[in-house]
């Protein structure tokens, strides 16, 4: 497996398949595990397409596999990240507590930017439950 990520608070490893392996560890590890595959989970079902989706949960090691999304965006704008992280909370009820550029990734099998690193985000209400049925 190939490392993506070895830091203090998770190692995240890709796969020869394309899945991503993302390990917890270090401060609150367990609250960070739940609350990401929490917020995940949440995202899936409300349909939101440019973020990972679970494929494998190991609570008991704070560690899970999901769907990739691409590469990180390195040259993405600030402007840019800002209006997706934006749409995320706008769209579907997710509001992202990192909303960084370092957490923009872009799939080029989509052909969009997504969004990853889901540990530290808070869910809201969702926005379609409130909306107008004939918009």
């Amino acid at each position: 497996m190939k490392d993506l990520k070895d830091g203090i608070r998770a190692h995240v490893r890709l796969d020869w398949m394309g899945r991503v392996h993302k390990r917890f560890r270090g401060t609150d590890a367990d609250k960070r595990y739940e609350n990401e595959v929490k917020v995940l989970k949440v995202l899936e079902e409300r349909g939101c397409e440019y973020v990972p989706k679970v494929l494998e949960e190991y609570p008991e090691e704070l560690y899970f596999v999901s769907t990739s999304c691409g590469k990180p965006a390195d040259t993405i704008s600030k402007q840019r990240a800002d209006q997706l992280f934006a749409d995320l909370e706008r769209d579907y009820g997710v509001r992202h507590l990192d909303a960084e550029a370092r957490n923009i990734t872009y799939d080029m099998r989509a052909g969009r930017f997504c969004i990853i690193d889901f540990e530290l985000a808070d869910i809201l209400p969702d926005p379609r439950k409130d909306a107008d049925p004939a918009e």
